[in-house]
């Protein structure tokens, strides 16, 4: 990969990582509880929550940092997907005035697809620990 191409990849892992540490965080944060109960409104296990949450939370470290960014971005992609299909697409593209549509969702799906197929070496622990190894 170019060095150009790697320092636009090293800069849609660490903003991924951030948009779901956030989202994980504040997933804690505002209480997990809530979050179960939404789950459980709108036809989830509730007990889901809990590990999307981590999967968010833990999984934007993981890619701020670049460690085991195909996989963490691969399970991202998997919660985008779910939550596009189970909850943002009955409200359409662009929302319905009372809840945003997928099209932020579809950005983010594109993004941790792009990090599962071709992963981010550029400053990441990974690459460091791999190094390592040889």
């Amino acid at each position: 990969m170019s060095v150009k191409a790697e320092a636009g990849t090293l800069i849609l892992r660490v903003v991924l990582g951030i948009i779901f540490f956030v989202h994980g965080l504040v997933k804690f944060q505002g209480g997990i509880g809530n979050t179960v109960g939404w789950f459980d409104s709108i036809g989830i296990p509730g007990g889901i929550a809990y590990i999307v949450a981590i999967i968010e939370l833990v999984g934007g470290i993981a890619l701020i940092v670049g460690f085991g960014t195909k996989i963490v971005s691969a399970l991202l992609a998997l919660l985008m997907i779910g939550a596009t299909l189970k909850v943002k697409l009955a409200v359409g593209f662009l929302g319905n005035g009372q809840m945003a549509g997928y099209e932020l969702d579809l950005a983010l799906l594109a993004i941790a697809l792009y990090l599962a197929i071709n992963g981010s070496k550029k400053y990441s622990l990974g690459q460091l620990i791999g190094k390592n190894q040889h």
